[in-house]
């Protein structure tokens, strides 16, 4: 991978993480609740079966995902990164908008 995609890559999480985490934060009221549930989608990101196998099969299925998460190359992991930041930034601004005194935030 190119740098300038790394880059990009890294860019494009940060800034769609950072939206779906600041309009989620600003309808359910709730600071972290993004940031909370990131871990999640990961999962849902890294895995490829569905979903409805950390339901039916959970012994198999977290292994599974834990291992393909282990052997990320490390461009993966700054990307992901990227996106983790746009989460907890977009806690961090709703937070100053709330202490500024906008109260829809």
């Amino acid at each position: 991978m190119d740098f300038v995609q790394l880059v990009i890559g890294i860019l494009l999480y940060f800034v769609l993480f950072f939206s779906i985490a600041f309009i989620l934060n600003m309808l359910l009221r709730s600071t972290w609740f993004m940031a909370a549930v990131y871990p999640v989608i990961i999962f849902l990101i890294v895995d490829d079966f569905t979903m409805g196998k950390y339901f039916t099969e959970p012994s198999w299925a977290f292994p599974k995902v834990l291992g393909m998460i282990t052997e990320l190359k490390l461009f993966d992991i700054l990307i992901l990164t990227g996106g983790f930041a746009g989460t907890i930034a977009a806690g961090i601004v709703i937070r100053m908008l709330r202490k500024s005194g906008y109260q829809m935030f």
